[in-house]
C-alpha cells in the first residue's frame, strides 16, 4: 500500500483521457490509409491504360499522328472510373496530371518545352470528352524520367517518348 500511495503521490494531477479524439485520429490515419491506397490502385490502373493507349506524334511536333480518337477515348473512360474509384474512397482533392516525356535526343530545355506542349494536347483531348478542365493539369518532363537507359536505338527512344496520366491528391 505505501508503495502505491507513493506512485499516486508522486504521479501529479490526474489527466483525463479523451478517448472520442483517440477515435477520431485512428479514423482519420485509417481513412488516409484507404485514401493512399485508392490513390495507388487509380495510379496503376492509369499507367497500364496509358502505356497500352499510347498516341503517336509527328516527329519534334506536338500534332498528333492519326489513329488517337479510340485510344484517347479509352484514356478518358479510364479517368471518369477513376474518379469514381477516388469518390467512393472519400477522396476529394486530387488533380490528374499529364505528365509529357521525350527520348534523349536535342537539347534539354528544347525536349522540356516539346514534352510540356504534347501533355497539353493530350490535356486538351480530354477535356474535350468530358474530363473538367480544373481537375487536370499538363507537365512537361522533357527527357528526365526515362523509361529505358540508354535509350541508344530506336526502338528504346520510342519508349521514352510517351505521355503518364497520374493522380496527385
Amino acid at each position: 500500500m505505501a508503495i502505491a500511495g507513493a506512485l499516486l503521490v508522486g504521479a501529479g494531477p490526474a489527466q483525463a483521457l479523451d478517448f472520442g479524439d483517440l477515435a477520431k485520429k485512428g479514423a482519420s490515419a485509417a481513412g488516409g490509409a484507404a485514401k493512399d491506397k485508392a490513390a495507388k490502385q487509380v495510379n496503376d490502373k492509369l499507367l497500364a491504360e496509358g502505356r497500352k493507349n499510347q498516341c503517336s506524334f509527328k516527329s519534334d511536333s506536338d500534332q498528333l499522328e492519326s489513329g488517337c480518337d479510340s485510344k484517347i477515348k479509352k484514356v478518358a473512360d479510364a479517368l471518369v472510373d477513376a474518379k469514381k474509384r477516388l469518390d467512393a474512397a472519400g477522396v476529394k482533392a486530387y488533380k490528374f496530371e499529364v505528365s509529357g516525356h521525350t527520348d534523349s535526343s536535342g537539347k534539354a530545355d528544347h525536349n522540356k518545352e516539346l514534352s510540356g506542349r504534347r501533355a497539353a494536347v493530350i490535356v486538351k483531348e480530354l477535356v474535350s470528352r468530358g474530363i473538367a478542365a480544373k481537375e487536370i493539369i499538363s507537365l512537361g518532363m522533357g527527357s528526365e524520367r526515362p523509361l529505358v537507359t540508354p535509350d541508344d536505338t530506336p526502338a528504346k527512344k520510342a519508349k521514352n517518348r510517351r505521355y503518364e496520366i497520374q493522380v496527385r491528391l
